[in-house]
């Protein structure tokens, strides 16, 4: 069974002070565009940048996840330590990602250039940071998700498949 990593990075979720609206958000849109199927392996942590690399570890190393989407910890606060926790485990960067986001954010709002989503690899497992709202958790992983499946093939991971009527991915002609 294909496993996909799901890692809301939140004080307050952590700590129950609200429901985990931003990893079920990201959930949903998976069970949405793909029709592959998968099993969630799903955290929900403070924002310790210790603690969420140990996370990440855990989900590419030992659960053998291919995708990781984290959500939440991108902004510029003090306590926003997401992409530093992300770049200390990961064997490759993958800037793009993170700059389709934002330009795809700054339609929505001016503050999109605060953010500092990123996405990287670590063996054959992709990491993508998310921001933590459900509404831009959408906008900003249908931007990026056409070329999740084939990063994760080049990378030695398992075929995703998408419902290309909802979610359509870009794959070369062989």
């Amino acid at each position: 069974m294909i496993r996909i990593g799901v890692l809301n990075i939140s004080d307050r979720a952590a700590a129950g002070v609200y429901a985990d609206e931003p990893g079920q958000a990201c959930v949903a849109l998976l069970r949405e565009w793909l029709t592959t199927e998968f099993e969630p392996v799903y955290a929900i942590i403070p924002d310790e940048q210790r603690q969420i690399e140990a996370e990440l570890i855990r989900l590419a190393d030992t659960a053998h996840c291919a995708l990781i989407v984290t959500t939440g910890g991108t902004g510029p606060a003090a306590r926003d330590v997401t992409p530093e926790a992300t770049e200390a485990v990961c064997e490759k960067m993958l800037p793009g990602f993170g700059e389709l986001m934002r330009a795809t954010s700054l339609r929505y709002v001016p503050t999109a250039i605060l953010s500092r989503q990123t996405a990287g690899t670590r063996g054959a497992t992709l990491i993508v940071n998310l921001p933590g709202r459900p509404k831009a958790i959408r906008e900003n992983l249908e931007a990026v998700f056409p070329a999740i499946p084939y990063c994760i093939d080049l990378i030695g991971g398992p075929r995703l498949e998408t419902n290309p009527e909802v979610m359509p991915i870009f794959r070369p002609k062989q």
